[in-house]
């Protein structure tokens, strides 16, 4: 088993720190936080809508702290932590995508609102950096 390259070191303290935060801090998240992230969520997916906003916290929480906890531990193979990378974040770029809200009326480009969301690009390109290292890697 080969363990990190240094070139994948940086993408993936950035990116699972970040993430990894984000989700413990989503765990201990309020009512009004799980339904305002649920209703985000629904709108640009339709079948999170019978998910109970509380219920719906708690599984993107544990998703964020298993995402973040398999891009900083050195024995998971820069395949998988890509391939989780690369999901979670094509989810939220999707979420981007499909909330109107965010972007700037006929543009890509984020409205004010959008901004944050917007951002998450950085984390799909480490994703499929990632990816792509580990699946052209003829070592």
């Amino acid at each position: 088993m080969r363990l990190l390259r240094a070139r994948e070191v940086p993408g993936r303290l950035a990116a699972g720190a970040y993430i990894l935060h984000s989700g413990l801090e989503k765990w201990k998240g309020d009512e009004a936080r799980a339904r305002a992230l649920h209703g985000m969520a629904a709108n640009a997916f339709p079948v999170l809508k019978d998910v109970p906003p509380e219920q719906f916290l708690k599984f993107l929480a544990g998703g964020e702290i298993a995402v973040g906890s398999a891009l900083l531990a050195p024995f998971v193979p820069a395949a998988l932590a890509g391939a989780a990378l690369t999901g979670f974040s094509g989810a939220l770029v999707a979420l981007y995508a499909r909330t109107p809200a965010l972007r700037k009326p006929g543009s890509i480009w984020p409205s004010q609102a959008g901004v944050g969301v917007s951002k998450d690009v950085w984390m799909l390109g480490i994703g499929l950096g990632l990816l792509a290292d580990a699946l052209t890697d003829h070592t």
